[in-house]
């Protein structure tokens, strides 16, 4: 969903420049080595203003949850019927997850350069898990809310997030293999 006024598409260019001067610095000096006010001078943005939009600067690498936000809205706003087998539960997380994986690869160089970036540091790996835990708890909510029951939910988003993480390993990470890896994994999934 595109921002509508003049200030959503002005907030929406700020975050976009933090994100790439961060990207950019992270990528020229290593994570480590890049501080919040580097990241707001070449933002060309004041530090206040970096903390309006991020917490910190691990909060950069994984602050733009949009696209999952998005894909969760239309979820709400579409017809999918109680989830009341665990078949069927499974069949609405594929249809969250499959888009959701297109999206977050559709750039193969971002995808790629923020994947490196997290493999190379012990606490952005760690917050990675962190935001795959809530990815999957906001599938269990959405799951429940369309009246699954928590068991179905939770084993269905469960086994949403492994067909993500075994596509991710068996085409070691390629962004451009992903989302067809992905989409076998649930045919496996749904085959069974």
């Amino acid at each position: 969903m595109a921002p509508e006024t003049l200030r959503e598409r002005k907030q929406q260019r700020t975050r976009e420049a933090i994100v790439d001067a961060a990207l950019a610095l992270f990528a020229e000096r290593g994570f480590d080595h890049v501080t919040v006010t580097d990241i707001a001078e070449r933002a060309e943005v004041g530090r206040s203003t970096f903390f309006r939009y991020f917490g910190d600067k691990q909060e950069v690498v994984f602050g733009d949850d949009r696209v999952a936000d998005e894909l969760v809205a239309a979820a709400g706003a579409a017809p999918g019927g109680v989830p009341d087998t665990l078949t069927a539960a499974i069949a609405q997380v594929r249809a969250l997850v499959v888009p959701y994986v297109a999206a977050i690869t559709a750039n193969a160089a971002l995808y790629t350069a923020h994947e490196r970036l997290v493999e190379a540091h012990p606490e952005l790996r760690a917050r990675s898990l962190t935001k795959l835990r809530r990815h999957t708890e906001t599938l269990t909510r959405v799951l429940t809310d369309r009246g699954a029951d928590r068991e179905t939910a939770t084993v269905a988003a469960e086994l949403g997030l492994a067909c993500y993480q075994a596509a991710r390993t068996l085409v070691d990470d390629d962004p451009e293999r992903l989302p067809a890896a992905v989409e076998a994994a649930f045919d496996r999934l749904a085959a069974r």
